[in-house]
Formats: C-alpha cells, sequence, structure tokens
C-alpha cells in the first residue's frame, strides 16, 4: 500500500488549516504558497473532501476552505480514504474473483494487514497531528 500524494497532499492541507486561528478561513492560494503544493491541484482534492464534510468552503473574496467539523472528529483514515482509491495492500484483500483464493498462502498475512492499517489511521485525528507538530516545534516530539 502507497500513499500517493492525493493522501499526502489532503493531510498536509488539512493540517495547514487546523493550525490557523479558529474561524480563520484559508483560500486554496495561500495553502499552495505556504505549503509548495498546486492551487489547482488543491482545488481537485478538495471537491471529495468538501462533498465527504471534511472540509467546508466559503465564497467570496475573503472567503476560503476551513475543517468541516472539529479536527479532533476527523480522522487520517477518513481523509485517505475519501481521496485514495483504495487502502488495501494488495488488490485481491477483498475480492470474490481471485483465482488463488483458496490456494493464496498470503491471502490472510494481507487481510491482516489491512485490518491493522485500517485500525492505526482511524485511531489518530487530524487534532493529534496538530498536537504532534506543535511538539515537534517545541522539541518534545515522541513516537
Amino acid at each position: 500500500m502507497r500513499i500517493s500524494t492525493k493522501g499526502r497532499y489532503s493531510l498536509e492541507a488539512l493540517l495547514y488549516m487546523a493550525l490557523l486561528p479558529e474561524g480563520t478561513y484559508a483560500s486554496t492560494r495561500s495553502i499552495a504558497e505556504n505549503t509548495g503544493m498546486s492551487d489547482g491541484y488543491l482545488e481537485q482534492l478538495f471537491i471529495p473532501l468538501r462533498k465527504a464534510g471534511i472540509v467546508r468552503g466559503v465564497r467570496g473574496s475573503q472567503g476560503g476552505y476551513f475543517p468541516g467539523k472539529a479536527v479532533d472528529k476527523i480522522t487520517v483514515g477518513e481523509v485517505l480514504r475519501t481521496v485514495e482509491s483504495s487502502m488495501e495492500p494488495v488488490d485481491c484483500v477483498h475480492s470474490k474473483i481471485c483465482p488463488m483464493q483458496k490456494a493464496c498462502l498470503s491471502r490472510h498475512t494481507w487481510s491482516e494487514l489491512y485490518t491493522e492499517i485500517n485500525k492505526c489511521i482511524d485511531t489518530i485525528s487530524l487534532q493529534d497531528l496538530v498536537d504532534a507538530y506543535k511538539a515537534v516545534d517545541k522539541d518534545e516530539y515522541s513516537i
């Protein structure tokens, strides 16, 4: 399983917005300028994130984007599953059409890995990322 730029940039943009003072909107241009991402790419990423309620937008010259709900309620798993095509380590984890299904020696391993990955990413909230970022800034970060 590989996290694409969609997943990485979505989390980075959400972290950027979460670090802003509460009630502050961030334009895609300001996010792009401060993170090094493409403004147009961010617009494309925000389409599924808006549909999922992870980000919300305000139109107008003073508008922009902000987290769609409390940052402690947005999980890394929710974000990644919204923008990534799949979180499965291999295509056959949940496929019923695999010709090797009965004889596959490693399918159980892939299925367990998939379960553990989901447990992990579903326990990490955007607030956890904010706290980790602030701790790194104070040289107190540890995993």
